[in-house]
């Protein structure tokens, strides 16, 4: 048996046209221009054209996009941090 240890995120890409992702958490929006969809590891923002969402499973966390990608950024999520770090706005007051 293969004990394949999965990653927490991972984004392949195949000749600029499909896109496929692990570690998704939610799709926030999507057009045919732009998705942007939560990770495990913070907000990430596909730009490209003629963008199509081919499989989405939440569950499993995996999703699917095909079109012409232009771009990719990943945005940075302040809330996730301070949750992680545990220092809330009271705790930074009173240091």
């Amino acid at each position: 048996m293969d004990n394949k240890i999965t990653p927490l995120y991972q984004l392949v890409l195949s000749n600029r046209e499909k896109i496929k992702l692990n570690g998704i958490t939610e799709v926030e929006s999507f057009d045919e221009k732009q998705v942007i969809a939560s990770s495990k590891l913070g907000p990430l923002v596909v730009k490209g054209e003629g963008l199509h969402i081919t499989q989405l499973n939440l569950e499993e966390g995996q999703l699917t996009i095909e079109g012409i990608f232009n771009g990719f950024q990943y945005v940075e999520d302040k809330q996730a941090k301070i949750r992680a770090t545990g220092q809330g706005i009271l705790a930074r007051l009173f240091k």
